[in-house]
């Protein structure tokens, strides 16, 4: 079947579903029928994580799990592709998997040693560009590629979690002010289309705050000044909606 033709199949199954009561015994069966034709995607998705020391079929059977996720969340009316909402969930899905079973537990060497060196370089750039560096501008002073430096902020991650507001010390920036902005050269469709409707839901500030913030570099400062409110409040704005986004994203 041409690509094309696929995809309209696709969407004419998933309407159906969506279309169908809870309750109805089309449902099951409609719901195995789109599992099946996807289950390539979680094949495609996992095989990327091979090299990670976990059997092929493991990472396909927690793939799997995003992939069920995706199905029954998914809208028809948003108007984007199903593989392109269902990727980041599935992608979600595998990653939990390693660091509930595996990064919490060990973290290769050479991934706390570049983990230290992308730390030092983060708090250095901060320090120069009186805002949060992005990975590119990362992996530019370390001459590293960008994906080892994203990399290394996951397994820093996985190794300690903190709190995002904790700084080392009073007049130091907390974790929250030193985390890479979001790239539009690292960003992809998948995670793109995923977040649109979560902030198209958002109201009016919410949405000017995390875009002034994320996508516009401003200091937390720069955006209550612009707004005519405290630091402090716009703080507790972006860690509410933050927390709504990886909560709306991982469920």
């Amino acid at each position: 079947m041409p690509e094309a033709d696929s995809r309209h199949h696709d969407r004419e199954m998933l309407e159906q579903l969506a279309a169908l009561d809870a309750n109805s015994p089309e449902r099951e069966a409609l719901r195995a029928a789109l599992i099946e034709r996807h289950l390539p995607l979680v094949h495609f998705l996992a095989r990327k994580f091979m090299d990670r020391g976990e059997p092929l079929d493991d990472l396909v059977q927690v793939g799997t799990i995003g992939l069920i996720k995706s199905i029954d969340r998914f809208d028809p009316s948003m108007g984007f592709e199903f593989s392109t909402f269902a990727t980041p969930t599935i992608v979600g899905e595998i990653k939990r998997h390693f660091r509930d079973k595996t990064w919490a537990i060990r973290i290769p060497r050479r991934l706390q040693e570049l983990g230290v060196q992308v730390s030092k370089a983060r708090e250095e750039l901060t320090h120069a560009l009186d805002r949060s560096p992005t990975p590119a501008e990362i992996s530019k002073k370390l001459d590293i590629d960008v994906s080892e430096v994203i990399e290394a902020i996951e397994a820093n991650s996985a190794y300690n979690t903190v709190s995002i507001d904790g700084g080392n010390a009073e007049d130091s920036p907390s974790l929250g002010d030193t985390l890479g902005a979001w790239d539009d050269a690292l960003d992809n469709v998948e995670y793109r289309e995923s977040l649109k409707p979560l902030i198209a839901a958002m109201d009016e500030r919410e949405q000017t705050i995390l875009l002034r913030r994320f996508f516009d570099n401003k200091s937390q400062s720069e955006i209550a000044a612009e707004l005519g409110i405290s630091q402090m409040h716009v703080s507790r704005i972006l860690n509410k909606t933050l927390t709504q986004l990886r909560e709306a994203l991982s469920s």
